[in-house]
């Protein structure tokens, strides 16, 4: 057996030797891990674009091959397991036979379904469907949102529909206190018919070694003038990583909004207390026994309302298990660390820049709010939290010389 394994390790040798002398050039990839440790951590760069092969790997000092992932903007990315805080480590980029997925994705009527090594992680609801109770009002359908969302063990972290806020979905986007033309349309409270976010389209989906997601398109629909207008185009660029599977179990995933004026005028959002991306806990947790919340500077549920944070973990109880989900703000998002609304009453989260003051999303011009999720079971780890956070923050380095 072990004669076989060295045979294809030759084989992959040879194979990756000759298509990358193919190209003409060579490329050397550096990576660095800058003052902290790096455990796990994502490393991204620009493909150059004399390298056209559709499949390529890092081949390091011993031969070892460590698999890319080259998304639609010739961006390659990789997960390496450790490298120490100040280490170094030097790759040549290679052609290679394309990896085996290691996450995927899969529609389901009018769903995406993403997975990790075979579990389900979370879901995504395109086309809206059906409510899943007579007694909800029509005006409550909406799609465009992720839910359910599952820890590592199986268990449910997340809401939709609950009865308490039939416009709560998993993990959602929408404003609430706007100005657009004259109107004050608010796509959070749909039931009070001024305005609506609209599921539009799926533009694509993949899966693949190191990454799984999708691009999905939303309409903020503005109801106050004398015809619906769309007020903002939103794009959804949400991906899931190969990671988070070892000693310590997470799952985590980003999602990247980016938002622009449909018309001439702008979107002007009025200062209020929530608005913008929104995550709604589990069921179980409308108990206000059940349920915590921790943020990056140790603020609870009780005097978390309002202040500013890097990160927020809400967490309990599911089925006689501690569960949770971590939302982290990423530094070049507008106004972060953006403040954060705690709900007093219910297992809600919102980050919400509007509560430092009124701003507006111009024509022209996109607006962009990015965030990671981490999902685990148990208490929440500060540590490996942080280290997650600074891995989002500040990215460990990558130079690529082509020679």
């Amino acid at each position: 057996m072990k004669y076989l394994f060295l045979i294809v390790a030759i084989l992959l040798l040879c194979f990756s030797s000759v298509v990358e002398s193919s190209v003409g050039r060579r490329a050397e990839v550096q990576v660095s891990a800058g003052p902290i440790d790096r455990i796990e951590s994502i490393f991204t760069f620009q493909l150059p674009p004399e390298f056209k092969a559709t499949s390529y790997a890092l081949r390091d000092a011993a031969g070892k091959l460590t698999p890319l992932q080259i998304d639609a903007e010739h961006n390659a990315s990789f997960v390496l397991p450790l490298l120490k805080a100040g280490e170094r480590k030097t790759y040549q980029l290679v052609a290679a036979k394309p990896a085996p997925p290691g996450v995927s994705v899969k529609s389901n009527a009018n769903r995406l379904e993403l997975t990790l090594a075979g579990q389900k992680v979370f879901s995504f609801v395109g086309k809206p469907g059906s409510l899943p109770d007579n007694a909800i009002k029509p005006i409550f359908l909406r799609g465009g949102y992720i839910h359910p969302i599952y820890t590592p063990s199986g268990l449910l972290v997340t809401d939709d529909y609950p009865s308490d806020h039939y416009h709560h979905h998993g993990i959602w986007f929408a404003w609430t206190k706007t100005q657009f033309e004259g109107g004050h349309p608010d796509f959070w409270n749909v039931a009070d018919g001024t305005g609506r976010v609209d599921f539009e389209k799926l533009e694509r989906s993949w899966s693949g070694p190191v990454h799984a997601g999708f691009i999905s398109r939303q309409s903020y629909v503005a109801l106050t003038g004398a015809a619906p207008k769309i007020a903002l185009n939103e794009q959804w660029d949400v991906r899931l990583y190969n990671l988070g599977q070892r000693d310590k179990r997470y799952y985590l995933f980003d999602i990247v909004a980016t938002q622009e004026c449909a018309t001439s005028s702008p979107l002007v959002l009025e200062e209020y207390r929530y608005g913008g991306m929104g995550v709604r806990g589990h069921r179980d947790w409308k108990d206000k026994s059940k349920v915590a919340f921790l943020t990056s500077e140790g603020k609870t549920r009780e005097n978390g309302n309002a202040t500013r944070g890097r990160w927020c973990y809400i967490y309990g109880p599911v089925d006689g298990q501690i569960v949770g989900i971590g939302i982290l703000d990423h530094p070049s998002n507008f106004r972060s660390p953006q403040p954060m609304r705690l709900n007093p009453d219910d297992p809600f989260f919102n980050y919400a820049p509007s509560q430092l003051g009124p701003f507006a999303i111009k024509p022209g011009e996109k607006f962009v709010l990015r965030y990671r999720y981490v999902v685990a079971d148990g208490a929440p780890d500060k540590t490996l939290v942080e280290r997650l956070w600074n891995d989002y923050a500040n990215p460990p380095g990558v130079v690529v010389r082509v020679k």
